[in-house]
């Protein structure tokens, strides 16, 4: 069985260079860490908030990198600077709504200012995209609500099988799905 490939990228010009600890990508990573029973490798970047630049990195990891999944965070909000949705969304087949409704109904329920976030999700290939908040608890927060669902996505959109810590977190998969080989 192949293994499970995620790409962790952390969009901030401060984290970038250095000016801020970056403490958005150790969080997400470490999510995964606990949720994924599967074998698998990270590939973690920090990149400025540039859309161009975004975009590359996105399309590196999906296509070159070849990962099942790319969790960002940092550049969802309001800001001028703030462009990973459009990155994100310029290098996607297919944008999945269902994710950043869910996202925010969540955050809403611990802070009123989540309505101003703009954090999508989508496929490249086989590749889902979530954006995801900056703050590490809301990274937690935000997983712990779609996580469900994205093995199941990976698995139509023909990436790595993935299994999860059912004591961490449950994915869901219909009856008559299967899991390869079997």
């Amino acid at each position: 069985m192949k293994k499970v490939k995620v790409g962790f990228v952390t969009v901030s010009d401060r984290a970038s260079r250095g000016e801020y600890e970056d403490l958005g990508g150790p969080a997400m990573r470490e999510w995964i860490g606990n949720a994924l029973v599967s074998e698998w490798d990270g590939v973690s970047r920090i990149i400025e908030d540039e859309q161009s630049l975004i975009e590359s990195n996105l399309i590196e990891l999906a296509d070159s990198e070849q990962c099942d999944l790319i969790l960002t965070t940092g550049g969802t909000g309001p800001a001028k600077r703030d462009v990973t949705p459009e990155a994100t969304e310029a290098v996607c087949d297919k944008i999945l709504d269902g994710f950043a409704e869910q996202m925010r109904a969540v955050s809403l329920q611990y802070v009123p200012t989540a309505i101003l976030s703009r954090q999508i999700a989508g496929t490249r290939g086989a590749c889902l995209i979530i954006n995801l908040p900056g703050k590490p608890s809301a990274i937690g927060e935000c997983l712990e609500a779609v996580f469900p669902a994205v093995p199941y996505c990976i698995d139509l959109i023909e990436g790595a099988y993935m299994e999860t810590d059912e004591a961490f977190v449950k994915a869901f998969r219909p009856k008559h799905a299967k899991k390869p080989g079997a």
